[in-house]
């Protein structure tokens, strides 16, 4: 995940998508400590919790909003927590996105890498210009 990508530095969202994606990444943050078949119940359990799919935009703005609040936290902050984040963000505002673990493929180099994705829509909030390539091998 390159630098651009780690930290929004851009507030984005309403008060409320603002406080879902803090309460989002401080339960992932949680989450990513226990044991990985919990984390994978929680993901599955916030997909019966949103039920409708999120527009493009509003999914780019989660995404974001995870993003900078990510920021405030003072360790590590990158892919998984902040795609798990989002995911559980746009649960508890009754949307829903896919969280996704794979690798990213560019010209040199391959990354393990986590994604939320909007469902049909491809990854959300990631650079996929400049022969980035996404490869999902888990999907909740």
């Amino acid at each position: 995940m390159t630098s651009m990508e780690a930290y929004s530095t851009v507030r984005t969202g309403t008060a409320r998508e603002r406080a879902a994606a803090a309460v989002g990444l401080a339960l992932a943050l949680l989450l990513l400590r226990l044991p990985f078949r919990y984390t994978t119940r929680a993901a599955r359990w916030s997909r019966r919790l949103g039920r409708r799919p999120l527009t493009a935009e509003r999914a780019e703005a989660l995404v974001a909003a995870v993003r900078h609040a990510a920021r405030l936290w003072p360790g590590r902050a990158a892919c998984m927590e902040t795609s798990l984040g989002a995911v559980l963000a746009a649960a508890l505002l009754g949307g829903r996105l896919h969280w996704c673990l794979g690798a990213r493929f560019a010209p040199p180099p391959v990354q393990y890498h986590a994604w939320a994705e909007l469902p049909g829509n491809g990854p959300v909030g990631e650079y996929t210009a400049g022969g980035w390539h996404h490869r999902t091998a888990l999907t909740i």
